[in-house]
C-alpha cells in the first residue's frame, strides 16, 4: 500500500470520527442528544373550585305577524322592552349582545289533501340578545323581570369567572411538584438515578361558562317569590404537559 492511500485512509477516518453519531432505528433518528437518556412526557393536570363571580342569560321574543314588514316591527318594539327591562335591572348597555335573529315562513301543514300546498300562515322572528353581569344574587329576579317584559326564550345561566387564570396560580406550583414526584417515580422503576426538566408548556386551563339551566316561562307563578337560582361552584382546570429526561 502506497504512503498516498494510506495517507487518504486516515483522513477519511478522521472525518467520519469528527460527524456525531446518528443512527437509523425503524426509519426514527436517534441523535447524541436523545442518546443521552430516554426521554418521558406526559401530563398532568390541576383543578380548582370557586364560587362563580359573573353569569351571562339569553333572552328572546318570538313574534308573528301576517307579513315580514309587520313581524320585525313587532319584534323590535318588544326587544326594545326587553333590553329596557335588562338594564333596569343595572346590566350596563357593553354587557347586553344581540346573539341572533331569524326570520322565517310559518305554514299550516296539517289537514293536507292530496296535492295540495301546505296553508301559509305568515311570518317569525325571533330575537335573542345574551347579557353579562357580575350581580351574581340578582339572576332570580332578573329572569323574572325579562320575562314580565315579554321574553318569550330564556335560557342559561351559564356562570363563569372573570379572571380564570388568576385562580390558578397556586395550581402551577401544585401542577409542577406533582410532575416532579411522577418523573422521580419513574426514574427508580426504571432503573434511573434521576431526571432532568428538558420542557414544559401549558395545554391551555378552563372556566367557561357552566351549561345552561333550563328556565321556562311557566315556572313564573302567580306569587312575588323570585325563582330561585343556585350558582354553585366553577371549575377552573389547568394543565401542564412535562417532558423529562430519565438520568443514569
Amino acid at each position: 500500500m502506497t504512503k498516498q492511500m494510506l495517507a487518504a485512509m486516515t483522513s477519511g477516518l478522521a472525518l467520519m470520527a469528527a460527524v456525531p453519531a446518528v443512527a437509523q432505528q425503524g426509519g426514527s433518528t436517534v441523535t447524541a442528544a436523545t442518546t443521552q437518556g430516554p426521554i418521558l412526557t406526559f401530563s398532568v393536570s390541576e383543578e380548582v373550585r370557586s364560587r362563580p363571580d359573573q353569569a351571562t342569560v339569553g333572552a328572546g321574543v318570538t313574534t308573528t305577524a301576517p307579513t315580514a314588514v309587520e313581524a320585525m316591527r313587532a319584534n323590535a318594539a318588544a326587544m326594545d322592552k326587553l333590553i329596557a327591562a335588562a338594564k333596569a335591572r343595572g346590566i350596563k348597555a357593553e354587557d347586553i349582545q344581540t346573539s341572533g335573529i331569524n326570520l322565517s315562513p310559518q305554514y299550516d301543514y296539517s289537514n293536507r289533501t292530496d296535492g295540495q300546498p301546505p296553508r301559509f300562515l305568515g311570518y317569525q322572528v325571533s330575537n335573542s340578545v345574551r347579557a353579562t353581569t357580575d350581580k351574581i344574587d340578582d339572576i332570580g329576579p332578573l329572569l323574572d323581570a325579562l320575562v314580565a317584559a315579554g321574553g318569550t326564550n330564556i335560557d342559561g345561566p351559564w356562570f363563569g369567572m372573570k379572571d380564570a387564570d388568576a385562580q390558578l396560580v397556586g395550581a402551577r406550583g401544585a401542577a409542577i411538584k406533582s410532575a416532579e414526584a411522577k418523573a422521580q417515580d419513574y426514574a427508580k422503576l426504571a432503573g434511573f438515578r434521576g431526571v432532568e426538566l428538558v420542557s414544559i408548556s401549558e395545554g391551555g386551563f378552563g372556566g367557561g361558562p357552566q351549561p345552561p339551566m333550563p328556565y321556562a316561562r311557566g315556572l313564573m307563578a302567580a306569587e312575588a317569590k323570585a325563582t330561585p337560582v343556585e350558582p354553585g361552584q366553577v371549575a377552573n382546570t389547568l394543565t401542564l404537559n412535562f417532558q423529562y429526561r430519565l438520568v443514569r
